[in-house]
């Protein structure tokens, strides 16, 4: 495989071990400083440039895109794409996750749980906002801080209301977010590879200190986390379009609570916690992706006219609920159940025999007019059905469509 590392800091250590696990599997691998790509917009392929020569051909690359250069960086990746070349990271999904609020949204939009948040401009909306969030204690967060730059504990309303009266008038757009009080100073960052999570770690903060990161001095332990938080760090980095991603998460007291989906994680601290090969995992997945790439459904149903992917849900009173997936007469609307999700339980190609459950949701593909004909009537603004070709989840950047209730 030949693989390109984007990156502007070939002396790191993340970038130094990706590049080391790369070479100790026989791949060749080179370092390409992001800002030095020209994009070739001329001719009637899509092109690159490096350094002002014509770029060589690669199968894969790995984005290490820094937040200063986000629009250059997501630009170049998007040229890849636009090439054929492997990314585990797409450019939607980088761009979606380094805006905390439009991260928040889509999360939000597939019922990832996370901390009340509210986003507001106007001055007399604050104050509303922060009781909405169970008033204060409250973390003010800037969109686009990093590291724990620009995350504030405000313990007062009056103080709130200042600080982010004094953020906006520098044009500053902030988020106001409940302090989950139980997980003060502790977090989990858990690194998420492909479908499962390679390694999980947690950080404490130091002293009084309540922002955990480990730039400020937080000290980190290996943590083996339970099948809810993989649940949730999985599904929060598929839905954001990452296949590699630190997902940052509070211990709430009913569950994990996601706090961030980082793009282009660090990999010192989640390595020395817990001694496991982070970067070759990441490096074997590329590899096998590259080998045999995984379909994306999205781009294939155009061909099939009429036809298209959703999940749906089997609510409680439903005539379903107690029948086998054989007597449920889906396969003779011609709808296949890809996957059958049970609580934190994932059964993929479910068989015939398996009984279905309140609360269950299918991953279906089949006639998409068959799929609406399950639908009770409910009011337009939760009618959420939709077709998958191409554009209809771009926004989002995940693989799957919106959830009904059978």
């Amino acid at each position: 495989m030949k693989l390109a590392l984007l990156s502007r800091a070939p002396q790191s250590y993340s970038t130094g071990r990706l590049r080391q696990a790369a070479e100790d599997r026989g791949h060749e691998v080179r370092v390409l400083n992001t800002l030095r790509f020209g994009i070739d917009l001329a001719g009637g392929v899509p092109d690159l440039r490096y350094r002002g020569s014509q770029l060589s051909d690669y199968d894969a690359i790995l984005p290490r895109i820094g937040n200063s250069i986000t629009y250059f960086g997501t630009a170049v990746v998007r040229q890849f794409e636009q090439m054929d070349v492997y990314t585990p990271n797409t450019s939607n999904g980088i761009t979606n996750s380094r805006d905390k609020l439009r991260a928040s949204q889509i999360l939000a939009r597939h019922g990832i749980g996370m901390p009340e948040t509210a986003f507001v401009r106007n001055r007399a909306d604050v104050k509303p906002a922060i009781e909405s969030v169970g008033g204060a204690p409250v973390v003010i967060k800037l969109l686009e801080g990093t590291q724990g730059v620009g995350v504030i504990l405000a313990p007062q309303v009056k103080v709130a209301e200042a600080i982010i009266e004094t953020l906006h008038s520098t044009n500053q757009n902030v988020l106001i977010q409940r302090f989950v009080q139980e997980s003060a100073g502790r977090d989990i960052r858990a690194l998420v590879v492909g479908d499962r999570v390679v390694a999980a770690m947690r950080r404490t903060a130091a002293g009084d200190e309540f922002r955990s990161n480990v730039h400020r001095g937080g000290s980190v332990e290996a943590v083996k986390l339970d099948a809810a938080y993989e649940e949730a760090a999985v599904r929060s980095a598929q839905i954001m379009g990452l296949r590699v991603a630190g997902v940052d998460m509070l211990e709430g007291d009913e569950g994990p609570l996601v706090m961030e989906v980082n793009s282009s994680p660090g990999l010192e601290g989640i390595e020395r916690a817990t001694g496991l090969d982070v970067a070759g995992a990441i490096i074997d997945f590329i590899s096998n992706q590259v080998a045999f790439p995984e379909i994306d459904v999205r781009q294939r149903l155009s061909v099939s006219t009429g036809y298209g992917v959703a999940e749906l849900q089997v609510h409680a009173g439903a005539e379903l609920i107690g029948k086998t997936l054989g007597d449920s007469g889906l396969w003779e609307r011609d709808i296949t159940v890809l996957t059958l999700h049970r609580g934190v339980q994932v059964i993929p190609n479910p068989r015939k025999h398996v009984v279905l459950e309140d609360d269950d949701r299918l991953l279906c593909f089949g006639k998409l007019e068959e799929m609406r004909s399950l639908i009770p009537a409910r009011s337009a603004r939760r009618q959420r059905i939709h077709k998958l070709p191409k554009d209809a989840l771009d926004e989002y950047g995940d693989a799957a469509s919106s959830t009904e209730d059978l």
